[in-house]
């Protein structure tokens, strides 16, 4: 059974470095006014040049009118779920509905547990990923109170509340069978990065997560697949084009170096991906 396509979406990852913050803010710039979509930021909260994505998608979307902003992908467990929803939503309000939420199970246990955070097993990882789906979207819910009872969280007659200004997605950075099942269950998007999973394997991965959506009675088509990556070689937008045609992919990062190679994929790469695939 085939997937309908979702309309496609564009955008740039920045680094979060210190060092590297005009250069990131020129890329924002440059993204803002070649028309792009979103902006994604790693969150590595143990590497001591990183400053915390949280605040500097912050202070990025009061500098920014159009484009939308997600931690690519969220680290959490070093993030209680109550609180990140908190968060998410607060930026969602301010930023008129600008917020997505990329989501990770923590990809590096002792570096999270150096921080004082939980040092999980990759079976525990995942269950605890799950429980927070569960956790974030109640606390975003209008209910006057709610309560949770798992594992790894819970909740005990909590009032959520500001509710976020539109329904924030979750898209999950997932590769392995139980976590690509977990995306095509209960996520609204799934993105992975080149340098985990190269195009000739995400044929496979997809068709798990269409499997697992359909299981759950879910349209897999609701599901985003976004792609982190850096720019091709040759001719990039026939490549992605490619990626859009051929496995399915509808929504696409660029690690951009710079400015001017932010510039170039809003400007020739974008519009030339766009006729290629006729969207």
């Amino acid at each position: 059974m085939s997937r309908a396509r979702r309309p496609l979406e564009f955008g740039v990852s920045i680094v979060p470095a210190l060092d590297e913050l005009d250069a990131g803010r020129a890329i924002v710039r440059a993204a803002e006014e070649g028309g792009l979509d979103l902006v994604g930021i790693q969150d590595h909260p143990y590497q001591r040049r990183f400053l915390d994505p949280f605040s500097l998608i912050a202070t990025l979307l009061a500098e920014t009118e159009r484009l939308r902003f997600f931690p690519d992908v969220a680290n959490l467990p070093l993030r209680p779920p109550a609180m990140m929803a908190k968060a998410a939503a607060t930026l969602d309000r301010l930023s008129g509905g600008r917020f997505e939420l990329g989501l990770g199970a923590g990809a590096t246990a002792e570096r999270a547990g150096q921080m004082g955070g939980p040092a999980r097993s990759p079976g525990e990882a995942v269950s605890a990923l799950e429980e927070a789906i569960q956790v974030i979207r109640l606390a975003w819910s209008e209910d006057e109170s709610v309560s949770f009872d798992g594992e790894h969280y819970r909740l005990e007659a909590y009032e959520p509340g500001p509710a976020p200004a539109h329904r924030i997605e979750i898209w999950l950075g997932a590769y392995k069978p139980r976590m690509l099942g977990l995306t095509g269950r209960l996520a609204d998007g799934w993105i992975p990065s080149f340098g985990y999973l190269k195009p000739d394997a995400v044929a496979e991965a997809s068709s798990r997560i269409d499997e697992a959506a359909r299981h759950a009675g879910r349209d897999p088509g609701a599901v985003r697949r976004a792609y982190n990556f850096g720019m091709p070689e040759g001719d990039p937008a026939e490549t992605i084009a490619s990626w859009a045609g051929e496995l399915g992919l509808d929504t696409f990062v660029l690690w951009a170096r710079d400015a001017a190679e932010a510039e170039r994929f809003a400007g020739e790469v974008v519009p030339a991906v766009r006729a290629a695939v006729g969207s």
